[in-house]
Formats: structure tokens, C-alpha cells, sequence
């Protein structure tokens, strides 16, 4: 059993709003639903950045200035099935530059699917999975003392709050050295037409997505959720920039699960938050980043401005 697990939905069911962490959406049945979500006429994140991973792919390397006869690590966190990466990593392969390709990833099976494509499709690619907690990982990589370029895309970043994200900047910094790089791919702001069907599909592989985390307690850890008395919910503030996504009851209900030896009342119309979707602009940016240890390099743009990979360098 996940203790982890067990323990973080116990004290999230517990809060007066209550909540469940969004790291949780991605088990093996998540994972299949993440890549349908990517491909959906509404999900423009996706397409938008790679458009940008396709079409401006030589930026994209001259941003991160690295050089051919020089090896450094490529480190990616929270790869999912690569698609866009691909398209930077075909272009370093082909153009012989000397690096090795690190995937990180709490989702073993996610990252099998990735090195068994990737030994298909560049054989001669050096892939070094590495499963486990971001953090825990860079650690260990840091002993190499190589230079480093970390890729955090799909505005991952975006499922924390401002002082979270502030924070996760700072750690990755600590886990880098003077010149170490970060691609940081983040949507941004944009309006709520464009924003909201990106959460809220037609086809209802969202709401899956966002169920399947019940669905999961009840596998993993002995739950009784009823997902027929469940519903998706999304929002978007467009001031604010911040898409959030919730499970709401449809009736009053006690729920129990057996790991946790606990039971948790619902009132109809009751929510559990269970991701938040943060969108950006320049300022955000270089307010995330003044207190840690990284500068503002550039930023690349899709062709409809929807979405931005920034680099940072470290300091």
C-alpha cells in the first residue's frame, strides 16, 4: 500500500473544503486518460507548445546554448508519453550533440512506455529513467556535477500556487549549479472561451480523468465511492488567471475507506478540490522567480501566443 497516498487523502478529506492532491490523477488508467485529453480538439496546451517544440526547435537550442562537442544531462520531470520532447530530442540525435536523456517520473509505467518508444524510434539515444520523487532524483543526479538542462513542460507548474511554485523554483535551484538551465513551459493568460473547454470537454474524458481519482481510492485503498454520485466540475477565473477543477456530490453520503479505517460525510453540492491550472504572463514569471536563484533568459512563443517556454538560468 501507498502510504503516502493513504495518508494525504485521509487528511484531504478531513479539510473543511476538502481536497485531493492532483499528483494522484496519474496511475495507469490516468496516464491513458491524460494522453486522450492531450489529443482533443479543446486541449490547445498540447498542440500550442508543440508547435513550438516543432516549429522552433533550433530556438529552442540556441536558447539553451548548448554545443555540440559539449555533454551535458537533459533532464525532463514528469515526461508523460514524450510527445513533445521527441521533437527536441530528434534534433539533438541527429545533429550528433553529446548528451544523455534523463526522464523523471513517479509513474513507472509511463516511463517503460517512453523508453520502449524511444529505443524504437532513436536507437541510439541514451534514455536513463529514473522513477521516483522529482527532488529525490535531481539529488542523486547532482553527484555528477555535469551540466544540466532541466525540462518542466505542459505548464506542470501551473498546479501550484504562486508561493508553491516560488518554492519548487528555489528547490530545483538548490539541486543545480551556476549555469544549470530550466525550460519552463506555461500557459498563458488567455480568455475564458479559449481556457474553460480545455477542462470541460465534450466528450467527457476529462471528467473521467478527474473520477478516475476515486476510482483509484477504491482500488488502491478499500474506498466505497459511488462515481455515479460524483461529478466533474471546472472553472476559470479570467482575472485571476487560475483554472480549478473539482468533484462534487450529487447527494448527501458517507463515503468509507478501509486503509484509512475512516469515514467522511458529503453533503450534496460538497466539492473536493482537486486541481488547480495557473496561467501566466511576464510578470507572474518574474515574480515566481526574484527570490530564488535563476534569471529570466528568454521565452519562445507559439504561433497564436497561447503559450510560452521560458528559460531560466541559474545563478
Amino acid at each position: 500500500m501507498n502510504t503516502s497516498f493513504k495518508n494525504e487523502v485521509h487528511e484531504g478529506l478531513l479539510l473543511n473544503q476538502k481536497a485531493l492532491p492532483s499528483k494522484y490523477f496519474y496511475d495507469k488508467k490516468g496516464d491513458a486518460l491524460f494522453v486522450e485529453i492531450m489529443n482533443l480538439p479543446e486541449y490547445y496546451l498540447t498542440r500550442s507548445e508543440l508547435d513550438i517544440f516543432r516549429n522552433k526547435t533550433e530556438d529552442l537550442i540556441q536558447s539553451l546554448e548548448v554545443k555540440p562537442g559539449s555533454y551535458f544531462e537533459l533532464i525532463e520531470l514528469g515526461p508523460g508519453d514524450g510527445t513533445k520532447t521527441k521533437e527536441l530530442l530528434k534534433v539533438l540525435n541527429q545533429k550528433k550533440y553529446n548528451f544523455d536523456y534523463f526522464p523523471i517520473d513517479i509513474s513507472g509505467n509511463a516511463l517503460t512506455l517512453l523508453k520502449e518508444d524511444l529505443s524504437i524510434k532513436m536507437p541510439n539515444l541514451n534514455v536513463k529513467p529514473q522513477q521516483g520523487d522529482y527532488f529525490e532524483m535531481l539529488a542523486c543526479l547532482k553527484k555528477s556535477k555535469q551540466p544540466k538542462i532541466v525540462l518542466f513542460l505542459g505548464s506542470s507548474i501551473g498546479n501550484l500556487d504562486d508561493a508553491l511554485a516560488t518554492k519548487f523554483i528555489y528547490n530545483l535551484g538548490a539541486n543545480l549549479r551556476a549555469g544549470d538551465k530550466i525550460l519552463l513551459g506555461v500557459d498563458l493568460i488567455k480568455e475564458q472561451h479559449i481556457v474553460l473547454p480545455a477542462y470541460n470537454d465534450t466528450q467527457g474524458v476529462t471528467a473521467k480523468f478527474n473520477l478516475n481519482l476515486l476510482d483509484r481510492i477504491n482500488n488502491e485503498l478499500g474506498g466505497n465511492f459511488d462515481l455515479n454520485l460524483f461529478e466533474h466540475q471546472p472553472e476559470y477565473e479570467e482575472k485571476e488567471g487560475v483554472a480549478k477543477s473539482f468533484i462534487v456530490s450529487t447527494e448527501n453520503q458517507i463515503v468509507e475507506i478501509e486503509a484509512t479505517q475512516s469515514s467522511y460525510t458529503f453533503k450534496a453540492g460538497e466539492r473536493i478540490h482537486t486541481e488547480i491550472s495557473r496561467k501566466y504572463n511576464d510578470q507572474l514569471i518574474e515574480k515566481i522567480i526574484a527570490n530564488t536563484d535563476f534569471s529570466l533568459q528568454t521565452k519562445i512563443l507559439d504561433s497564436k501566443a497561447y503559450f510560452a517556454d521560458y528559460v531560466l538560468k541559474r545563478t
